[in-house]
């Protein structure tokens, strides 16, 4: 395409992807205190996956092969170690077996990457048996990792529809990200590998818009824990959630607590430890200038 090696669908997500990353940007700029900094990333992160996966290796380039593949392979390690690195601080996987925690697993994908496909392309100057010799061992890990995952998060019933959606989502996304080494393994075929990859990002998408979509349903009941001042809070043409100097988890766990709903349900809920949630909610009450649940809740909680 345009006298290029990219094919048009990756050329297709790398402007659907261009997009989503200025439209977030803005909206980042326009919502001071709903930070999208980790979801931007995470945009970046696709557009260079999409541009370096579509446009190389060119091979009239003066740079070798060698070099080209380790930029490619480089970018997609990047980018499946972030949306890992994303989902771990949404579902607090710190908890998984084997010591499976975020750095750990990227120490063990960025060593295989060396020793098992830079040096055996390097002495071979064979892309296939490189190819197979990291993602094999990839696959598997990846695979033990969604099982734990989904171990993980499947064990409840979700009433609230919210989190039910977010379950599901996070689900696709890492699944996505999982198939990436044998799609690898199977060939080049970009239309396939670039849909499934670019699916993994659509699918956090839907969770962020999901995640604002359910600040905005809440906004009511704590309206006044964000709100700047009392008249803006009045202010008809300004009604939309302010959110002070609160995270997105301590928003969510903010709505939880005001819904009455106790530690160990809202722990359930966000697939996290009963302990982060009391941390989470300990940060709440010293922000919201309160000294407890009770004095939080009777400060904030209105009655519909």
């Amino acid at each position: 395409m345009f006298g290029t090696s990219i094919p048009w669908t990756t050329f297709f997500y790398l402007l659907i992807d261009t997009f989503i990353v200025v439209v977030a940007t803005i909206a980042n700029i326009n919502l001071k205190h709903l930070s999208f900094h980790r979801y931007i990333i995470l945009g970046l992160l696709y557009i260079a996956y999409n541009a370096t996966g579509g446009f190389l290796p060119i091979e009239n380039l003066t740079d070798p092969l060698f070099l080209q593949y380790i930029i490619t392979y480089g970018v997609a390690i990047a980018l499946c170690l972030y949306m890992i690195y994303y989902l771990f601080k949404d579902y607090d996987i710190i908890f998984l077996k084997f010591r499976a925690s975020f750095i750990n697993i990227a120490i063990l994908v960025i060593s295989s990457f060396i020793l098992l496909f830079l040096i055996p392309y390097f002495l071979t100057n064979s892309l296939n048996t490189a190819r197979i010799l990291f993602t094999i061992p990839i696959s598997i890990i990846a695979f033990i990792f969604l099982g734990l995952f989904y171990r993980r998060i499947s064990n409840l019933k979700d009433s609230n529809t919210f989190f039910s959606k977010r379950k599901k989502l996070a689900l696709i996304s890492i699944s996505c990200i999982v198939l990436l080494p044998i799609l690898t393994v199977i060939g080049d075929y970009q239309w396939l590998t670039f849909s499934i990859m670019n699916l993994a990002f659509y699918a956090i998408t839907a969770i962020e818009i999901n995640r604002y979509l359910y600040f905005l349903k809440n906004k009511n009941i704590v309206y006044e824990v964000f709100a700047f001042n009392k008249g803006q809070k009045d202010d008809p043409i300004n009604t939309k959630i302010i959110y002070q100097n609160l995270t997105r988890r301590e928003v969510e766990i903010a709505v939880s607590i005001l819904n009455n709903l106790s530690y160990k349900k809202i722990a359930k809920d966000l697939y996290i430890a009963e302990s982060t949630v009391s941390k989470h909610a300990s940060n709440i009450f010293k922000k919201t200038g309160v000294n407890g649940r009770k004095e939080f809740l009777s400060r904030f909680h209105k009655n519909p």
